[in-house]
């Protein structure tokens, strides 16, 4: 029912240190409060955050993360890109909990990856189909899991993106302060045609100019569940719409929900919970 990847530590796989994940990644302006792609440095505490340090050597990018969110004590949820595909390379360690992108937290070895068997890397109608993936440690952390909603919400709800990507359209300059940006569930004919589904959230940034980049594939997009507290709905996965910069039109979040039965029979079966 899904796909077994190798060990993170033997990793040569996908495309660009999550540059199709412009979609849904803040690219934040480093050195300022304001960033993301206009986002700000967070304002809370999200333990549940986690960074998966990569590099595409192949692509010019040898200092690159991907964004996760830890889901149980010993399983981050991340995007299919990235940690499959044509050039990426793993450095074989998760880490979770930290505001700061290479200290803090907790860090732990990828034991193995589980690739939705339904993962399609493409452009357009097909981008990044079933964009979704499993990492599990290999010991637990202490910090505390991210719920998966329920449902995700109508359009109009309330979101937020959290990540360590890029600062700047079109670079490489990624953020080492944990960067948050407000935005929206949108309706699917805010995004491209034929992009959004019910497995695929279009994303509306509440803030002009501003959205998720590269380098924030596979990261929390998250709604306000019960107590108030925050729930996992969306992970970043790309562009909205093609050809657009990454602040400069829609991102594109593979609804964790929707998977939400895959994911916990993954774990089920392969020593989770």
């Amino acid at each position: 029912m899904f796909s077994l990847k190798s060990s993170g530590r033997r990793a040569a796989r996908t495309a660009a240190v999550g540059v199709l994940a412009v979609a849904a990644c803040s690219t934040l302006m480093a050195s300022s409060a304001e960033a993301i792609v206009n986002g700000r440095d967070s304002t809370e505490r999200y333990p549940f955050m986690a960074v998966i340090p990569e590099s595409a050597p192949k692509h010019g990018v040898l200092d690159g993360n991907c964004g996760a969110s830890l889901i149980d004590r010993q399983w981050v949820l991340t995007a299919a890109h990235c940690v499959t595909g044509d050039g990426l390379e793993l450095e074989g360690t998760v880490r979770i909990g930290s505001e700061h992108r290479k200290s803090g937290g907790t860090v732990r070895g990828i034991d193995r990856t589980f690739v939705h068997p339904g993962y399609r890397n493409g452009e357009n109608k097909t981008a990044n189909k079933d964009d979704i993936a499993l990492v599990r440690l290999d010991r637990p952390v202490a910090q505390q899991p991210v719920k998966i909603a329920d449902r995700a919400g109508g359009p109009g709800t309330r979101t937020r993106l959290v990540g360590f990507g890029t600062t700047v359209d079109g670079e490489m300059k990624f953020a080492e302060r944990l960067q948050e940006l407000d935005t929206r569930l949108g309706a699917r004919s805010e995004c491209a045609p034929g992009y959004a589904n019910s497995t695929r959230l279009c994303t509306i940034s509440l803030k002009p100019g501003a959205m998720a980049c590269s380098g924030d594939s596979g990261g929390p997009q998250l709604q306000k569940g019960r107590h108030d507290k925050w729930e996992l709905v969306g992970v970043t996965s790309g562009p909205g719409a093609r050809n657009v910069p990454c602040s400069g039109g829609p991102g594109l979040y593979t609804s964790a929900p929707a998977y939400a039965d895959w994911i916990h029979r993954t774990m089920r079966h392969n020593g989770g919970h």
